[in-house]
């Protein structure tokens, strides 16, 4: 499923799973069973909106270092267990600077290795199968993103789309494992061509901290990707080289 800019993403949730970071560092999904079933949402006590999802759990992305909480607290956030008191509001600064696509790495076979790894280690699909579920996963044709304060550039195709994006409130999205996860929101502050209206980031934090890398979804309708467990770009600094990455995803 090619990553765009339309509305309406697909509403199809995954189980225990995330990017190659999961069991890495970050937030795909990473289980293969799979059981589909309706969302709902509702207003929590802060005001935010709760997505209660009954499918394959997803979104456990890596949590950065968190010097105010202790290891345990820290693994519990990791895991998507945390209380709704604890999530803290964000600004783009956390994810400011040059990003790379982690998809160019899947395709030039540099992340087999990663596959490998999780097929040995978790023993859930095979190297084959992990691929495939990645391939999907991480596929994108925004290969690099810049972030600088408020604006976001998108690199697509040989071509730059700039915007200021500002903040939304974010989401805390519950699955039906028990597990939950925070998606940080930020909206077009006015429409231009080649940008979508939202940007949703996912990175296992639930409050300010610098990403080290991070799950993207991005489109028009701000509901409609919150049910988006299937494709999310992945990005890494771009000063990175491929295996860089796949040594940092199979660290964790």
């Amino acid at each position: 499923m090619k990553i765009s800019f339309a509305k309406g993403l697909s509403i199809v949730v995954i189980s225990s799973l995330l990017v190659a970071c999961q069991t890495s560092d970050s937030s795909e999904g990473e289980s293969a069973d799979e059981t589909t079933s309706s969302s709902s949402v509702v207003e929590d006590s802060s005001g935010t909106k709760e997505q209660t999802s009954e499918s394959h759990t997803h979104e456990k992305e890596h949590n950065h270092d968190h010097s105010h909480v202790n290891d345990e607290e820290t693994e519990q956030i990791y895991d998507g267990y945390f209380e709704d008191s604890q999530v803290k509001d964000r600004s783009l600064l956390d994810w400011e600077g040059d990003w790379q696509s982690v998809y160019p790495y899947l395709q030039d076979g540099t992340l087999d290795e990663v596959f490998a790894n999780k097929a040995e280690h978790e023993g859930n699909m095979t190297a084959e199968e992990y691929k495939e579920y990645y391939n999907e996963g991480y596929q994108t044709d925004v290969d690099r993103i810049v972030i600088q304060e408020d604006t976001v550039s998108f690199f697509k195709n040989g071509g730059q789309y700039s915007g200021k994006y500002i903040y939304d409130g974010y989401e805390i999205l519950t699955y039906d494992a028990g597990n939950r996860g925070v998606r940080y929101i930020f909206k077009l502050e006015e429409e231009a061509e080649g940008l979508p209206q939202y940007i949703q980031f996912s990175d296992h934090s639930i409050y300010p901290n610098e990403a080290g890398h991070y799950h993207l979804y991005w489109g028009d309708d701000r509901d409609a990707l919150l049910d988006e467990v299937i494709n999310w770009p992945t990005y890494y600094p771009s000063e990175m080289d491929g295996h860089d990455i796949a040594h940092e995803m199979m660290a964790h």
